[in-house]
């Protein structure tokens, strides 16, 4: 019964910690522009899917994921230049409307590219699984976790010792004010475009040998990720980690104890539930309204 439940603990944070990724990268951007990007998914697709196409053309794998997460830096900063900068006076509507159509076409063009059928990618430290209190962990998992750890304690460190990072911070909190004391914001949203995209396409390569990769694999990932977000609270880095692990290990369990059927069900259940009795997410900013 315990391995069991190891099992599935350890299945819902290899899952979350992809979810955290994703997380990250919609709450880059909607801190830095208020935009909801929908087109976060597709960068964890193009991760996966660049990655086993440059494999197969016989680059070696790390050789593979640089030019994936590059390729995936440059729609970012495509998406934010020709897509979001132009609409920058709109609505948030219509700007949650053109980056629907902006995934709508990335996702048009894979399958162009790629196919419409899934891809398997090996992976990165041999198949032989490891046995841990009785539950067989896939040696992938520990990729998936240690290199999710290491981004979120990168993004900490960018975000409090440099200036850059500190000038995303302040881009966020303020835009007029940063503009005034010369930071040039329209930089810093596009860099904010493109470290989510790098997010969302190294979620894609190390999730890629666990759950395979295809065209449309970043939809319901994607969407995944935006619960996670906003179960978190939207905005909040540490709350994106903590809904992403949350989200993994509710599905997870519902999977086993439940059925498979359910996971899907039971994950935006839990994000009605939470919504409904803390608006503004688990670790959401408290606003104070002065009268």
């Amino acid at each position: 019964m315990f391995s069991e439940f190891l099992q599935y603990l350890f299945t819902g944070i290899t899952i979350g910690a992809t979810y955290a990724l994703i997380a990250l990268g919609f709450t880059l951007i909607y801190n830095a522009s208020h935009v909801i990007n929908f087109a976060q998914g597709e960068f964890l697709m193009i991760g996966g899917m660049a990655t086993v196409s440059l494999i197969g053309l016989g680059f070696p794998l790390p050789v593979a994921m640089v030019g994936a997460i590059l390729l995936a830096a440059l729609m970012g900063i495509a998406l934010q230049r020709f897509a979001i900068a132009p609409a920058k006076q709109a609505d948030p509507v219509t700007l949650i409307i053109i980056t629907i159509g902006a995934a709508i076409f990335i996702r048009g063009i894979a399958q162009l590219v790629w196919g419409r059928g899934y891809h398997s990618m090996p992976n990165f430290s041999g198949d032989v699984p490891v046995r841990i209190g009785g539950a067989v962990v896939n040696t992938q998992t520990f990729w998936v976790v240690g290199i999710a750890a290491v981004l979120v304690a990168g993004l900490v460190f960018f975000f409090t010792k440099t200036m850059i990072g500190k000038a995303i911070l302040a881009t966020s909190m303020n835009k007029v004010a940063a503009r005034l004391v010369g930071i040039k914001t329209d930089m810093v949203l596009m860099l904010a475009f493109l470290l989510s995209a790098v997010l969302g396409s190294i979620a894609g390569i190390i999730v890629a040998p666990i759950t395979f990769t295809s065209y449309d694999i970043g939809i319901m990932l994607g969407l995944k990720g935006f619960v996670a977000a906003a179960l978190g609270g939207l905005g909040s880095g540490m709350g994106a980690i903590v809904g992403g692990l949350t989200l993994g290990i509710v599905e997870a369990m519902t999977a086993g104890y439940i059925s498979s059927d359910y996971k899907d069900a039971a994950a935006f259940g839990v994000i009605i539930l939470v919504l409904f009795f803390m608006p503004r997410g688990l670790m959401g900013a408290r606003v104070v309204e002065r009268v």
